[in-house]
């Protein structure tokens, strides 16, 4: 669809969208009505339904913004005002989607500063995906984990890889294998599988040779940002190869957690399959 053609489509889902909400009564808490009645510079997905609330709206046009790389990771977006201008809604409807935006971890506030794009280089999300505490002090206690690059390598996805990474069966995939020490303690053995055609040129050295977390270098140098993971955790025992990667006997009970990480618009990026040793450390989760 050309850019006019979805500027018009979102003109006309605020518009329909504020003719219901002026028929039955139901009005934006902040702002005045008469700021809410235009149209945007992006559009709104066609199976957003007009009755949505407009923020979540201007939150969808906000990511699409994202998505399309128009603020990079790290970067300044435009301003609360300038974007209710842009948006031609009120600057608490605007408020609203960035404060959700900033509870996900996508967009972070710095005050006095101005919102800013969340990029996993930031010591308070490098952590954001991992879930395993020392069972005394905390992970920035603790001190970044000592990483070892086993091997990197190019293979052909079978069909469980294929069908998390959303790829076809036989396409290139790149097979990282890696161990997380903290304390000098080999404590995460974990197997990375990536699609190919978006991590092209990734290798061994280049791993070894970041010093960063390795979500960061995704950012920086292929351009893909993991927004949210889902995994599956499940109690195994390790086979040889792996008790000697961990220095743990064997019949040592492991946490296994598989997870599948999405960039926006849900696409799948990484598979990561880690064994992780629950001897000083425990996994946690918070639930709201």
């Amino acid at each position: 669809m050309a850019e006019t053609d979805l500027k018009l489509t979102l003109h006309t889902v605020l518009r329909a969208h504020l003719m219901n909400t002026e028929s039955t009564s139901i009005s934006e808490s902040t702002g005045p009505a008469s700021t809410e009645t235009g149209s945007s510079a992006s559009a709104v997905s066609s199976s957003t339904p007009a009755f949505s609330p407009l923020y979540q709206q201007i939150k969808t046009l906000i990511l699409q913004s994202l998505q399309a790389g128009e603020w990079k990771p790290s970067a300044a977006i435009p301003s609360e005002m300038d974007l209710a201008a842009r948006f031609k809604v009120s600057q608490g409807t605007v408020r609203k989607a960035i404060d959700e935006l900033a509870a996900e971890n996508l967009l972070v506030r710095r005050q006095g500063k101005g919102t800013f794009v969340a990029t996993h280089a930031e010591q308070h999300v490098q952590y954001r995906f991992l879930r395993l505490y020392p069972d005394s002090g905390d992970l920035q206690s603790e001190g970044p984990a000592q990483r070892q690059i086993i091997d990197c390598k190019r293979v052909r996805a079978s069909a469980d890889i294929a069908k998390a990474l959303a790829i076809r069966q036989g396409e290139a995939v790149l097979q990282v294998r890696r161990v997380l020490s903290f304390a000098s303690t080999p404590t995460i053995l974990e197997d990375l599988w990536l699609p190919g055609a978006q991590f092209k040129g990734l290798t061994a050295e280049r791993l070894r040779a970041y010093h960063g977390p390795m979500y960061a270098l995704f950012e920086t140098e292929f351009g893909v940002r993991m927004v949210r993971a889902e995994e599956k955790i499940r109690a195994v025992l390790p086979d040889e190869e792996q008790c000697a990667l961990l220095t743990i006997k064997s019949k040592t009970a492991l946490l296994s957690v598989e997870r599948t990480a999405f960039t926006y618009n849900d696409a799948p990026m990484e598979l990561r399959r880690g064994l992780y040793r629950t001897d000083t450390h425990y996994y946690r989760n918070a639930l709201n």
